[in-house]
């Protein structure tokens, strides 16, 4: 099988890009052939390169709307497409799943499109969401299925009449399995692996941990943003700035995870997280908000906790039962790990993945 991903902008590393670097090297191992086609270079095409991964850097394909630029990324594409000649297009995030089935119904490649989490649903203006629905089901005829990386996403679809509950398929991201483990009995510390910007709520687990004096802990943040500053400042004025420790961006989040007593995200809006998986594969309880797929990766009660969103009373609740019962989150820790084992590995992942390039092409694809 000759496959073509196609992404929007390399500057970046978001869980989109994580699965198709993934997915590409994985393919590649077997012996398919594979390109990543992909606005720019950066972070990711450097992580391209790493493993070998063979991609095109495409000029005018990035993430903001612009119709001028949009037709330029629709022609670059579709040349390079068409001197590729994939047998299947799978596009990841919502401009490149718009140029990438415009482009892949011209040349009459089969085009699939990943949804990492719908853009029209939160984050955005209310004329934004008005504008990105209205694509996404003038898109949806142009390629056979859309894949959701959550059942949330699939509802989320069906509700906004994106199309028929036919055309969607949900395939659960999975993760490469990894020999660190976190004994969380034995720790006071929580886990923070996010952006400091807007989509991230930081804000609400501050103030929850703010009034929790009477048990011992430390907050490790993992990751920059532009939100930085301000939270830095927040700590600070609630008391709490000691205990809450930034440690910016950082390429191997491993080492943070494995000292956890939990893991915590925190969020206004979200699709199906990894970090989460990351965490429930080195065998950490888990605190969630309860936004859009967040709560499907865990087991209610066994494996942690979801709260609604912005609701810090509901936070420092959760915060006090785990912090204060060591057995708990051993306990949780292990159903965690058992959950990511039965459910999330990139084993299972990449099964149903290839269940559907199979169904698409009419053929077994192995």
């Amino acid at each position: 099988m000759r496959i073509a991903f196609v992404c929007t902008h390399a500057s970046i590393i978001g869980g989109s890009y994580v699965h198709v670097r993934d997915v590409s090297t994985y393919l590649i191992n077997q012996g398919h052939e594979v390109k990543v086609f992909v606005g720019g270079t950066g972070a990711f095409t450097e992580q391209l390169i790493e493993r070998q991964v063979p991609f095109h850097s495409l000029t005018h394909l990035d993430r903001p709307i612009s119709p001028s630029a949009d037709m330029k990324a629709m022609k670059e594409l579709q040349a390079a497409l068409s001197a590729y000649a994939p047998d299947l297009v799978s596009c990841h995030s919502t401009k490149a799943g718009m140029v990438g089935r415009i482009v892949g119904k011209r040349i009459k490649v089969p085009t699939l499109y990943t949804a990492h989490g719908w853009t029209f649903v939160d984050g955005i203006s209310k004329v934004q969401r008005i504008i990105v629905r209205a694509i996404e089901r003038f898109c949806r005829p142009m390629g056979p299925k859309i894949i959701c990386v959550c059942a949330a996403d699939k509802q989320v679809a069906l509700d906004e009449k994106i199309g028929p509950a036919s055309h969607f398929t949900v395939v659960h991201n999975g993760m490469p399995d990894a020999p660190e483990r976190a004994e969380p009995g034995t720790s006071n510390r929580i886990v923070v692996v996010a952006r400091m910007d807007l989509q991230k709520d930081h804000e609400t687990l501050f103030k929850a941990l703010s009034r929790i004096k009477d048990i011992p802990w430390d907050l490790d943040l993992v990751g920059d943003g532009p939100k930085r500053a301000e939270y830095e400042q927040l700590v600070i004025d609630l008391g709490i700035g000691s205990q809450v420790h930034f440690h910016g961006s950082q390429k191997n989040v491993k080492p943070f995870l494995q000292s956890a007593a939990l893991f915590a995200l925190i969020t206004n809006y979200e699709g199906f997280p990894r970090s989460t998986l990351e965490a429930m594969r080195t065998g950490l309880p888990i605190l969630v908000t309860d936004v859009n797929g967040c709560k499907e990766a865990i087991e209610e009660g066994k494996s942690g906790f979801s709260v609604p969103v912005k609701d810090d009373a509901a936070v420092e609740a959760k915060l006090r039962i785990m912090l204060s019962d060591p057995e708990l989150r051993t306990s949780m820790g292990q159903v965690s790990r058992q959950r990511y084992e039965a459910e999330f590995t990139f084993d299972h992942m990449i099964a149903k993945t290839k269940k559907v390039y199979s169904e698409v092409l009419g053929r077994q694809i192995d």
